[in-house]
């Protein structure tokens, strides 16, 4: 039995000598970086509507959004966006470009099996239970929110 965890321990030194270690300074960095340029296109986007298209602030952030999520669902399909992804971590799948990815994603891996079971079936698969549990949780917040005003 000692022999066993013995060999594991070893092996555990061994996995950890050679495995690479992550970076996270540069993860961070690049994450900040590549987040904050999305932001600045969406910004970017945003001013167009409003200057450009004559749009007033409401109808330009929706639009913007819909842009957003239209650039990330096509650099889905091109295969850029997980390239993006894989360099900028965090800073590409929190804006909703990252929405986008998770939706388009799935779809295209499963494309093949048809556009009921393979597409529609599996379109939801990584932001379904995003989806299904922030919505749940904002409902939640809500009807706290709303007892708390009703006490005196």
């Amino acid at each position: 039995m000692s022999i066993m965890k013995s060999n594991k321990n070893e092996y555990k030194e061994y996995v950890d000598k050679i495995s690479p270690k992550p970076t996270y300074f540069k993860n961070g960095v690049l994450a900040f970086i590549v987040g904050g340029i999305i932001c600045c296109i969406g910004q970017g986007i945003n001013d167009f509507y409003m200057n450009f298209m004559g749009l007033d602030k409401l109808a330009a952030t929706s639009a913007t959004s819909m842009t957003l999520i239209f650039i990330g669902a096509f650099l889905t399909g091109l295969g850029v966006y997980d390239l993006i992804g894989k360099r900028a971590g965090a800073g590409s799948i929190i804006p909703i470009t990252g929405f986008a990815n998770s939706i388009v994603s799935p779809a295209m891996e499963f494309k093949k099996e048809g556009y009921v079971l393979g597409v529609g079936a599996n379109l939801f698969k990584i932001a379904g239970p995003v989806l299904v549990y922030g919505i749940s949780s904002s409902i939640l917040c809500g009807l706290i929110y709303y007892i708390i005003k009703m006490l005196p």
